[in-house]
């Protein structure tokens, strides 16, 4: 196999959590464009069946579970339907994750642990969840969504930066343990994307979002669609020898210092 055909991902299962809109429905959307077949995973029947019909609108007839990535006793059963119903695992997209944005003294201790169980423990026990059956296929494709947060910090993200930072190192152990086995684990650390959440910080003369514009080489807000080739790269075998590597779409964010004042 060689050029373009290493991209593609026909045949393959992609399970990408929380896939019901933005990046996590972009990603989803591109790995379906290269072959893959989706499963996806929400928090309830109403927000399944809605994202089930927008697949469908765009012409994807993907499978969608109701199942929280924190809780182990949901993960197992839909790992285990995966299996049987459309044939197990390939590629994992660690996508499902909230951020709290509250100074550090402001915090309680019980959301710090809320954002530390959705964005690190979740993708603990996905990938544990996933692992096993790839071993048996002799592959597998893990993606961590991880953030610039992995590497850098900001006010008011304390807990989604510690998440984030363990997500990070997470990857690079996964990609240690079970490279042996052909599983390559990889993270992709968007830069800020502009999605509904931040919408309301790329308003016109918003403050934040020209400071993002002026630290940004690219001078633009990335799309969820910036991260689709990403992705389907990372998923495929034409990064079969690259493992425990964070892949960072940020326009160039983390290699500038910034123009001088």
């Amino acid at each position: 196999m060689n050029g373009l055909e290493q991209f593609r991902l026909d045949g393959k299962v992609a399970l990408v959590t929380g896939a019901v809109y933005g990046i996590g429905f972009a990603i989803a959307q591109a790995l379906a464009g290269a072959g893959a077949k989706i499963a996806f995973n929400c928090l309830d029947a109403e927000t399944r069946d809605k994202a089930v019909a927008d697949y469908k609108a765009v012409g994807i007839e993907a499978v969608g579970y109701v199942a929280d990535v924190t809780k182990e006793e949901e993960i197992i059963p839909m790992i285990k339907d995966i299996e049987e119903t459309l044939g197990g695992v390939d590629i994992l997209v660690n996508n499902a994750g909230i951020i709290k944005r509250i100074p550090m003294v402001e915090m309680a201790a019980e959301e710090f642990r809320q954002v530390v169980d959705i964005d690190l423990v979740g993708p603990f026990i996905m990938a544990k969840a996933v692992i096993p059956g790839m071993i048996k296929k002799g592959h597998g494709k893990i993606i961590n969504i991880c953030s610039m947060m992995s590497e850098l910090g900001r006010e008011t993200v304390s807990a989604y930066a510690a998440a984030k930072g363990g997500l990070k190192m997470l990857t690079r152990n996964i990609a240690s343990e079970y490279g042996e086995y052909n599983i390559q684990c990889n993270g992709i650390g968007p830069g800020y994307i502009a999605t509904p959440q931040t919408a309301p910080l790329r308003t016109e003369g918003h403050p934040f979002n020209s400071f993002i514009i002026a630290k940004t080489p690219a001078a633009r807000w990335g799309t969820p669609e910036d991260l689709q080739g990403p992705a389907v790269f990372l998923a495929s075998e034409a990064s079969d020898f690259i493992n425990g590597h964070v892949l960072y779409v940020d326009g160039g964010i983390l290699a500038y210092i910034g123009k001088q004042p």
